[in-house]
């Protein structure tokens, strides 16, 4: 819905400003992204209604407009918006409630239940037989050679080392560091940098692409970036996801076609495969450069939701309870 036009001035004004202050906050990418366009939503359907200042909103504009996302069609694929969208439409209001009482502005109420979504579908976990359906049509996603090896090595560094979409855009061929089988990711998330390893097999992938078809890029000597556009310039960030979306239509899958796959459920995926084959929480966690094991701890609570195996359930158990009692551990400074 980004392409809404909007013509009152202050509406303009306050999407620009919304989208710096999350911007400079710090907010991920895709939320600096994502929420000014929901936002610009509502700002279009409060011009449809002849509401065009911020004190003529009430609950009940509010809570129309709520019916109204969910009447609305989805423009991505056939049926209405899912629950987790429409959460997300809800945590824009909240995040724009909470830009305005910084500015010293309280007059946007909001009342509205959250909706239950599916952990699977919020996730976009993909099964490992799905991955390596991913993997398996990178041999026929492209005309080009050089940009099917891309594709490959595009899955290697999103799936298999982990790595958020700015941090796979940021690689330089330097950070490939085949000697001690490790990815230097050096814009993490919070400017934060950290090793990821990587196994042989998918060193060998990112080899081969680096020096048999890198170098069939225009100009690739110019460029210090791990991967290449046709300009000979850095991969951009929605390039990632073009390509993404090519890999998965080339698996001829009609499941995976009709589900929200972003880049970002790659990573989700590997977290919770390494879950399923036993590994600690903290290794996930210092794996995916998170700040806290909480933000690990979802993976856990979707397996717990989803499988069906007693095994993992047992082990998730007891993670959950080693966890519990080290945070409970008083810290002491010695």
């Amino acid at each position: 819905m980004k392409k809404l036009s909007l013509t009152n001035q202050t509406f303009k004004t306050l999407l620009q400003d919304f989208k710096q202050w999350l911007d400079i906050l710090g907010y991920a990418e895709s939320t600096v992204y994502n929420l000014p366009n929901h936002l610009q939503e509502f700002f279009y359907y409060l011009e449809q209604h002849n509401i065009n200042q911020l004190n003529q909103i009430t609950v009940k504009t509010i809570t129309d407009y709520y019916k109204h996302l969910k009447e609305r069609p989805n423009q991505r694929r056939d049926g209405a918006l899912s629950n987790g969208y429409l959460n997300k439409h809800q945590q824009t209001l909240l995040k724009f409630r909470e830009y305005l009482k910084a500015h010293n502005n309280n007059s946007l109420k909001i009342h509205l239940k959250q909706e239950q979504g599916n952990t699977r579908d919020s996730l976009s976990v993909l099964t490992q037989t799905e991955i390596k359906q991913l993997f398996k049509a990178t041999e026929y996603s492209n005309q080009e050679d050089k940009i099917r090896h891309r594709d490959k090595a595009i899955l290697v560094v999103l799936y298999s080392c982990g790595l958020r979409r700015t941090e796979a855009v940021s690689l330089d061929l330097n950070d490939i560091l085949f000697d001690k089988e490790r990815v230097f990711v050096s814009k993490g998330k919070n400017y934060k940098e950290r090793f990821v390893p990587i196994n042989k097999y998918n060193l060998k992938l990112l080899e081969e692409y680096i020096y048999d078809y890198r170098p069939e890029f225009y100009q690739y000597k110019k460029s210090e970036a791990l991967f290449l556009n046709y300009r000979g310039t850095r991969l951009q960030g929605m390039s990632f996801s073009n390509r993404l979306k090519a890999i998965i239509k080339a698996t001829n899958n009609q499941e995976l076609q009709e589900r929200n796959i972003t880049l970002h459920s790659l990573r989700h995926s590997i977290a919770t495969h390494f879950l399923e084959q036993g590994a600690e929480i903290e290794q996930i966690s210092k794996f995916l450069g998170h700040s806290s094991l909480e933000s690990t701890q979802i993976y856990t609570h979707f397996l717990e939701k989803t499988t069906t195996d007693e095994n993992i359930q047992r082990l998730l158990r007891e993670k959950r309870l080693q966890q519990q009692i080290y945070s409970n551990i008083p810290k002491v400074d010695w």
